[in-house]
């Protein structure tokens, strides 16, 4: 890490409180045909795209008809029955506002498909400061891989020396780590300390990264 001159913006369990209803959405869909897996165990698997997700918890491939099924059906599910839940994260649209006016270049990178991810920035009140995106259509394959965070470099055309990430899984800290780019790490997504080991610090909230901003690694480096 160098000079920093952008900021990699995960979105769920980051901006918005948004896990648990993904992982209420996954697991109904696994239950309509016929897979019943405990709510804690997909619960530590979101964060990671459907590509990765579908494979560890019933051996389907995501491109597969079944696994194309599931999948359109929790999308259905998370839009229908789900997203009325979630909820902004403290001080996002105040956080986001100060990068903007430290003159940071900024662009999200996230596992959700371009519908999802577009009604989650409305819910967060930070679509029209972020209209860069990166999302799961955008990238081969899903966080914990680096695509998604490589694709954003590359549309930022900085090196991956002048960029941070900010984001709230492990899923995330090894996409990053992988893509060569230094994270911050948020409390917000339910992950432990320990779990979100080799962040550069770590945050409740978007709100407590702000309360600290001046101190925080955005500002010392850029």
């Amino acid at each position: 890490m160098t000079h920093i001159r952008a900021v990699i913006l995960d979105v769920d369990g980051t901006l918005v409180d948004s896990n648990d209803a993904h992982a209420q959405a996954w697991v109904n869909a696994l239950h309509t045909y016929g897979y019943d897996v405990e709510p804690q165990h997909i619960r530590r698997l979101i964060g990671m795209g459907g590509d990765n997700l579908l494979p560890e918890v019933a051996n389907l491939d995501k491109d597969s008809e079944l696994g194309s099924q599931i999948s359109k059906r929790r999308s259905e599910l998370f839009k229908t029955k789900y997203l009325a839940q979630v909820r902004p994260l403290p001080g996002v649209r105040a956080l986001i506002t100060r990068l903007g006016d430290e003159g940071l270049k900024l662009i999200v990178a996230s596992s959700a498909t371009a519908d999802e991810l577009e009604q989650l920035l409305a819910i967060a009140e930070v679509g029209q400061l972020l209209p860069e995106r990166t999302s799961a259509e955008d990238a081969a394959h899903s966080k914990p891989n680096p695509d998604i965070i490589q694709v954003a470099l590359e549309q930022l055309g900085l090196p991956a020396s002048q960029a941070i990430m900010i984001g709230d899984t492990p899923y995330d800290l090894e996409a990053a780590h992988k893509a060569g780019v230094c994270m911050i790490a948020f409390r917000s997504g339910g992950w432990s300390d320990a779990d979100l080991a080799g962040a550069l610090v770590i945050y409740d909230t978007p709100a407590d990264l702000l309360a600290h901003y001046d101190e925080s690694p955005i500002a010392r480096h850029h």
